[in-house]
């Protein structure tokens, strides 16, 4: 099979060192000055397509849906509609989350809680400020992701030891940690050859 142009990328990270410490959207951007509205490219060793236009997108998710509208096998997200395979369970999935939990009804009716969730998130910042100490604001923004979804779909907010009884988040931690120091390593190796 033919794929698009795109950079070539080095084994195993494939184009992640373009792309790591900087804005992905700019540097995606950037990369598709060189090589045009569709592109193909290795994340690590994962291969990806990206459609970076309008046009481009159209001709994925609207006139071909069908065809991208599935995901690689995962045996841990079988049913899992995110990275599920497209079938009969996917379309009721989307379905039922098109009709009770994204409606315009539904989230709105969750606007007082947004609200406050960002109340509280913006006097944080401020008081972090106010005392010159440093903040992850990654991090943060995904807590503060997960606390709304939580609180919207389980009616409380997300507790990082609650999910992860067995220890599961502690362990990818710890296995993040592995791969960040291995990767390190190998650019370290291709700078040094340079």
């Amino acid at each position: 099979m033919k794929l698009p142009p795109g950079p070539k990328g080095f084994p195993i990270i494939g184009i992640l060192h373009m792309v790591l410490g900087k804005n992905l959207h700019q540097a995606l951007h950037h990369i598709a000055k060189k090589h045009g509205p569709i592109m193909s490219m290795r994340f690590g060793v994962a291969p990806v397509i990206v459609a970076s236009s309008p046009r481009a997108a159209e001709h994925f998710l609207i006139k071909n849906y069908i065809i991208f509208a599935s995901r690689p096998y995962n045996t841990t997200a079988q049913r899992d509609m995110v990275f599920g395979k497209y079938g009969p369970h996917w379309r009721k999935m989307r379905k039922l989350c098109t009709l009770e939990l994204l409606s315009n009804i539904k989230i709105n009716s969750f606007r007082s809680m947004r609200k406050q969730e960002l109340g509280i998130f913006v006097n944080f910042v401020k008081q972090a400020a106010s005392n010159h100490v440093e903040v992850d604001l990654s991090a943060k923004f995904a807590s503060l992701s997960a606390n709304m979804s939580c609180l919207m779909v389980f009616g409380k907010k997300y507790m990082e030891e609650e999910f992860d009884e067995r220890g599961f988040i502690a362990r990818l931690k710890d296995l993040a940690k592995i791969f960040d120091e291995f990767f390190e390593k190998v650019i370290d190796d291709h700078v040094q050859l340079k």
